[in-house]
């Protein structure tokens, strides 16, 4: 499954606030001049999250480095930066330019199911017509995430064969519009939380419908009562606003190079299909439409298809405007 529909923040299984200390490690890196290529070979020390190679830095900033988390990655030198190409967690990476021609930024996610351990993000930076390979090493560390009881109408458990096939073809449509990478950045500058509520830290935790054990729950649920209004965390364009069987009325935000977010549970829909959304715009308004215990707001963050915490992303200082 896709998406897992969710609880309401405060009721019982909903977790506990993870820290939100900074991890970061640092990296040496070590040129070796093969013709006109540079072959970058990164050596993992203790520090301050920095990779260095020909006057290159890349550095790294997240809430943790662990399962579930995004981490907004930055490379600077001094001299203008043509070009950056990426591969972070074995997943291509789209890079965006910084504040400055010679800043590049990229963001990466840590899937839920990231095994701990090292973790190399190969990183490709053309800089006066020379393409430089780096490697910054990442070290993901094991984060535990606990269970989450919850008693639901049985349908959502054990769905009617007569919605069988609609569930299918809600999830192959799902899988289809998360693969499409825009090559335009959407967002710009910081995102914020779609609703005013507490949110209930409850992304990654494993489902257990009516004594059944699912999925893990890929989202982070805000306590927000019906009918309140439900804003786009950050710019992009709508790719779907429709009544999905478990998410029930669903928000799909496309905000550019393979980030994506999914509002769920609303009441209602007040966006359409191809519409460009900015920060804060109205979606829709607070429901508890499909599998849900009641009125809350469900976030879905997708990086490709790494599912990451959004609250991860929240935590980003400094978010490239």
């Amino acid at each position: 499954m896709l998406f897992e529909a969710s609880v309401v923040p405060g009721t019982p299984g909903t977790g506990s606030r993870p820290g939100w200390s900074k991890m970061v490690h640092q990296v040496r890196v070590r040129v070796r001049w093969a013709g006109r290529l540079a072959v970058a070979v990164a050596v993992l020390v203790s520090g301050t999250g920095l990779c260095r190679a020909q006057g290159l830095t890349v550095s790294h900033q997240a809430r943790a480095v662990a399962p579930g988390e995004i981490l907004l990655v930055t490379i600077s030198g001094p001299d203008p930066i043509e070009a950056v190409d990426a591969i972070a967690f074995g997943r291509p990476a789209a890079a965006f330019p910084g504040d400055t021609p010679a800043i590049w930024h990229l963001l990466a996610g840590i899937d839920l199911d990231t095994a701990p351990g090292p973790q190399d993000v190969s990183i490709g930076v053309r800089i006066h017509g020379e393409r430089v390979q780096l490697v910054h090493r990442i070290v993901v560390v094991p984060k535990r995430f606990g269970a989450r009881r919850l008693t639901v109408d049985a349908r959502f458990v054990t769905p009617p064969a007569a919605v069988v096939g609609r569930i299918d073809r809600e999830q192959k449509r799902l899988v289809e519009l998360l693969a499409v990478v825009s090559a335009q950045r959407l967002w710009r500058g910081p995102f914020v939380a779609p609703v005013d509520g507490l949110p209930a830290f409850n992304f990654g935790q494993r489902s257990v419908f009516n004594g059944q054990p699912r999925g893990s729950h890929r989202g982070a649920d805000f306590a927000s009562p019906a009918g309140a209004p439900v804003s786009a965390p950050g710019a992009g364009r709508i790719v779907l606003s429709e009544d999905l069987y478990y998410t029930g009325n669903t928000v799909l935000i496309d905000h550019g190079l393979g980030l994506f977010s999914l509002l769920a549970h609303l009441s209602h829909t007040d966006v359409r299909t191809g519409d460009l959304v900015d920060r804060g715009t109205r979606v829709g308004a607070v429901g508890a439409t499909g599998r849900a215990t009641g009125p809350h707001l469900h976030w879905t963050l997708r990086w490709g298809s790494a599912a990451v915490d959004p609250l991860s992303l929240l935590a980003l200082k400094g978010m490239p405007e």
